[in-house]
């Protein structure tokens, strides 16, 4: 009797476990933190202020539309591209997707539209307008002397530059500016288009 009363315990402890399984892969399969669902609502969760989105809203997009698509004519391969009118920047895969976009601030004085590569990095410095920022990817320095290049701000300031001194600092928020530091190593193609 003992015998057929432990089959049954095991028999009905293995039951549970199986329902107990199947119940969690239902509830997993229907979680809203799956990893594409967490992509793909990263950039609406956390409210970002600049208008940026998070890596799956825009690998998700269609890349030839919309006004957050990445620019035609903007180049191939795995390049920054950074459209002045627009005042937003793509960082675009060698898949030519854009893994994350957002809106940034100009200075003063803008790059003329072309072909750079990122030439230096500076995790830290002070800016030109006296604000401590972070995250400084310089890709060009014109003949004049001015140097244009992404950064963020480490309070998240927008650029405040001195009235009428020419700078070329390109200011983003500090979650974008990460972004584009880790994206942006040196000779990182910037395609810069009006």
């Amino acid at each position: 009797m003992a015998r057929s009363s432990s089959g049954a315990i095991v028999a009905a402890l293995t039951a549970a476990a199986l329902a107990g399984v199947g119940f969690l892969a239902v509830q997993a399969e229907a979680a809203p933190d799956r990893p594409a669902a967490a992509h793909a609502s990263a950039g609406k969760d956390k409210g970002q202020d600049s208008g940026g989105q998070g890596a799956g809203d825009a690998a998700g997009q269609d890349q030839g539309k919309g006004p957050e698509a990445v620019p035609q004519g903007s180049g191939a391969g795995m390049r920054v591209v950074y459209a002045l009118a627009q005042k937003r920047v793509w960082l675009v895969g060698a898949d030519e997707k854009a893994s994350h976009t957002f809106e940034v601030s100009p200075s003063t004085v803008s790059p003329p539209p072309g072909t750079y590569k990122v030439t230096s990095r500076t995790l830290n410095v002070t800016g030109s307008d006296g604000t401590p920022i972070e995250h400084v990817v310089i890709f060009h320095r014109d003949a004049a002397g001015i140097v244009f290049g992404f950064s963020a701000a480490v309070d998240g300031r927008p650029p405040n530059p001195t009235p009428g001194k020419k700078t070329g600092g390109i200011r983003e928020n500090p979650a974008d500016g990460l972004a584009m530091w880790q994206f942006a190593v040196s000779n990182t193609k910037v395609v810069v288009v009006p």
